[in-house]
């Protein structure tokens, strides 16, 4: 209890400051790489459920285009995301600009990751467990499988992370992380370039019916 309430975000202080200013030549030459390659703006911003639902606003390197068709509608993401946004993502450099989200206190190092407003609502009573803790940079669905695993099997990590929150746990899925960065597993979901939208469980969720129109960076 110690750990989770006072420790981690202590630890998460020290450790996104010093990320940022250690990482600063690798933010400078991304966000150029991406203004040359993608144009403006550098930064995707989006906003996204924290803590018990707190909405913040997340931030991430574009690697999608704004192409649109002749309506001018967003393409889809396959048709959008380049072959510089799949190596940014590969690399998870994309995510850099999250440790400023940590900094403020919006997310921790570990912790389920920050996913759409839109999916609060489509959540099981055992789904919103997940946002009993700050959502993560990494956490236990992305050493576990990440965009390779289904939505339901993801919250069940997430859930499992929020109910058992430890440094030792913490540690492990860091060096885990590190470990599936550089073999770049489960970066993309089967015959989709991003994770698919989650339009809820079957049973105790409440359904929504699919927004056709959604387009955006996961």
């Amino acid at each position: 209890m110690i750990y989770r309430k006072y420790v981690k975000r202590l630890l998460d202080i020290l450790l996104s400051g010093a990320a940022l200013i250690i990482s600063s030549p690798v933010l400078l030459i991304t966000a150029l790489l991406v203004r040359l390659k993608l144009g403006t703006p550098v930064l995707f911003t989006q906003e996204r459920p924290g803590l018990n639902g707190r909405i913040f606003k997340m931030y991430k390197f574009r690697t999608m285009t704004d192409r649109r068709d002749e309506k001018g509608e967003l393409l889809s993401d396959e048709e959008r995301l380049t072959p510089f946004g799949k190596k940014l993502r590969a690399t998870s450099l994309d995510e850099l600009p999250e440790f400023i989200n940590i900094l403020k206190g919006d997310m921790s190092f570990v912790g389920p990751r920050p996913l759409l407003v839109r999916y609060l609502p489509r959540y099981s009573e055992e789904q919103r467990h997940r946002h009993d803790v700050l959502p993560g940079l990494t956490g236990l669905a992305q050493v576990n499988g990440r965009n390779a695993l289904s939505w339901e099997k993801k919250f069940e990590y997430d859930v499992e992370y929020a109910r058992n929150v430890s440094f030792a746990l913490d540690v492990k899925i860091v060096f885990m992380t590190v470990g599936k960065v550089l073999k770049r597993d489960g970066i993309s979901a089967e015959n989709n370039a991003t994770m698919p939208e989650f339009q809820g469980t079957a049973s105790g969720a409440q359904q929504i019916s699919p927004d056709k129109d959604f387009k955006g960076e996961g």
